[in-house]
């Protein structure tokens, strides 16, 4: 009995330290963070009255962007502006001009033909000398017109020049009346169609003829005389016949006129 009584006295019994102190249910549900009334990380309640120095860093200011496109649009609207007034400046002049000139194109015509000779070879060449009249007409009051060097007067039957020369150098006048006689020669290859045709053509008595005269001239207005332009006068004329010694008579004639800048 003694044996027995000693054992049970030096028994250790462990003790269950996690259930002794662990609390029998759990202060937040497991599916909440935070307890209903009580935040989960409550403020601290001594906050250090002198917190820590942290250093500003200044913020950069960058320049403003350069204003590239609002320049180039500015030019471009000043420029178009000062190209409307350009222009709007060009018409109010040309209409004072014409409103005080009152200008009104030259007429030409072609009155008279004189046949000095006109021969076909037997190898197909054409040899004419012909003497013309134009009669020029300037019916502007106050406008001149200047007949410069380097004119020339060429005569065709059917796309071929017949003879070539040229037109006189002169002034005309206001409100004048011009006759200018243009001596004309040349010698030229063609083929027997052509001879064939104008043989043809002189025997009806209608030989069509095409006059082409190409002048530089300068007009002036008043006391201005402006830049060279060239004047293009084209009749066509149908004359009775090409004979050497026989009277020619024009039996229609049509001019036009134009100006090339």
């Amino acid at each position: 009995m003694a044996t027995t009584t000693t054992t049970d006295h030096q028994r250790i019994h462990p003790l269950d330290l996690e259930s002794a102190t662990a609390p029998s249910a759990p202060l937040v549900p497991r599916h909440q963070t935070t307890s209903e009334k009580t935040p989960l990380h409550p403020p601290n309640p001594n906050p250090n009255p002198n917190p820590p120095f942290q250093r500003s860093i200044p913020l950069s200011h960058l320049p403003p962007p350069k204003r590239r496109r609002s320049c180039f649009c500015k030019c471009l609207c000043w420029s178009l502006l000062l190209l409307i007034l350009l222009i709007v400046a060009i018409a109010a002049t040309a209409g004072i001009l014409y409103w005080i000139f009152d200008p009104k194109l030259p007429k030409y015509s072609v009155n008279r033909l004189t046949i000095s000779a006109f021969t076909v070879n037997t190898d197909l060449h054409i040899n004419a000398i012909f003497n013309v009249n134009v009669t020029a007409i300037n019916p502007n009051k106050k406008i001149g017109i200047y007949y410069l060097d380097g004119s020339e007067l060429n005569v065709f039957y059917s796309d071929t020049n017949l003879c070539s020369g040229e037109f006189p150098v002169f002034y005309q006048g206001h409100r004048n009346t011009t006759v200018m006689s243009v001596p004309l020669n040349g010698d030229v290859k063609v083929d027997s169609q052509l001879v064939s045709e104008l043989t043809a053509q002189q025997q009806a008595g209608n030989v069509p003829l095409v006059f082409k005269g190409n002048v530089p001239v300068k007009v002036k207005f008043g006391a201005l005389k402006l830049w060279k332009v060239t004047a293009r006068v084209t009749c066509d004329v149908t004359v009775n016949s090409l004979n050497v010694g026989s009277p020619i008579s024009i039996k229609t004639s049509s001019c036009k006129f134009k100006l090339k800048l």
